[in-house]
């Protein structure tokens, strides 16, 4: 296949706001397409196709760091994702959907804030224009996970695969006890992280420049407009598809880092992040569904690398499967630690 042809594959990635879409308009239980599609079609068909022999050193896609298809592709994400959002709140509240047919529904959309809320933003926020930032803080509003900016690349970089990453999994925890420490831990990072942002300025937590203050006023605003325009119930079943994203995206978290830790050389201080501090699958469709964020070695151990030039590390612990087949696998902690906790690395135990 030429390689431009083949560079298009990326565009399967909109196939989860298309499921999520059509069964809005199909109605019935068509609104579960979308849970079916990413979490029976995908897991099945990565389970049945082993990935290719991936080469080392070898870019996803291509090595230029600016591509017009490459990053037009993420930035589509931002409308597309709001027209979503709108699509579903007036689904809700002009059509007479069963409570079966709107929890379908807030489950596709929930997934779609996970997809191409969060995780596009987790790409885009790493970008270093202004511009490309603003639609990061755009998509994570659009999904109530705004501090996510902040502890990501302030937090998560810094103490990644140690006791003071929130989103690190320890060995032998479950992804159910995971998940509220999680949670907290993200949110009292984020004020901690800007708190030490605004000291170093000689400011006040409370000042203007106070970027959580900034991201919730906003989200208040998005808040009022949804209030006004649809109703308690259409601010509910907002919340409700951003919580579905959030959870989505702490069981990205759970399978990304579990059981792997750093050494630490003196009190506080860490090695380096290597490439075999993460969890990684070459499953193709799940690498095209979450742009590369399976390469998650590369990402943490060359973080200014875009999507479509992160490489295969060979040195990365492999999952036997693809991203969305772990997750699923993550859910039912039994399970998780019987096929997972005999893969980690003998050094972790």
């Amino acid at each position: 296949m030429h390689p431009s042809f083949r560079n298009l594959r990326y565009l399967v990635a909109y196939t989860l706001p298309l499921t999520a879409a059509l069964g809005l308009w199909w109605g019935g239980l068509w609104t579960w397409l979308t849970l079916g599609y990413t979490f029976g079609l995908v897991p099945l068909l990565e389970w049945l196709r082993p990935p290719a022999a991936a080469v080392p050193g070898q870019a996803a896609a291509t090595e230029a760091k600016r591509h017009l298809l490459f990053d037009g592709l993420l930035y589509l994400n931002v409308p597309i994702q709001y027209s979503l959002l709108a699509y579903f709140l007036i689904t809700l509240k002009t059509r007479h959907f069963s409570a079966l047919e709107t929890a379908g529904a807030v489950v596709a959309v929930g997934i779609c804030c996970g997809a191409l809320g969060i995780n596009v933003a987790h790409e885009l926020g790493h970008r270093a224009r202004a511009w490309e930032q603003r639609l990061a803080q755009a998509l994570l509003l659009s999904t109530w996970y705004a501090h996510f900016f902040i502890e990501h690349n302030r937090g998560h970089h810094r103490h990644v695969a140690t006791p003071h990453d929130p989103v690190t999994a320890r060995m032998h925890e479950g992804f159910w006890r995971f998940l509220p420490r999680a949670v907290r831990g993200e949110l009292r990072s984020a004020w901690a992280l800007e708190a030490e942002r605004l000291r170093r300025l000689d400011q006040s937590w409370l000042a203007p420049g106070n970027q959580l203050l900034q991201f919730g006023a906003v989200q208040l605003l998005l808040a009022g407009a949804v209030l006004a325009g649809f109703g308690g119930a259409g601010l509910l079943a907002w919340l409700a598809a951003a919580a579905v994203g959030y959870v989505l995206f702490q069981l990205v978290n759970y399978v990304e880092h579990y059981g792997l830790l750093r050494r630490e050389l003196a009190p506080g201080h860490y090695e380096r992040v290597q490439p075999h501090h993460s969890w990684n699958s070459e499953h193709a469709l799940g690498r095209i569904l979450l742009y590369e964020l399976t390469r998650h070695s590369d990402h943490h151990y060359q973080a200014a690398r875009p999507y479509h030039t992160l490489r295969h590390q060979p040195a990365s612990p492999q999952m036997p499967t693809g991203y969305p087949g772990m997750m699923l696998l993550a859910a039912v902690p039994p399970l998780w630690f019987r096929v997972m906790n005999r893969r980690v690395p003998v050094a972790f135990n």
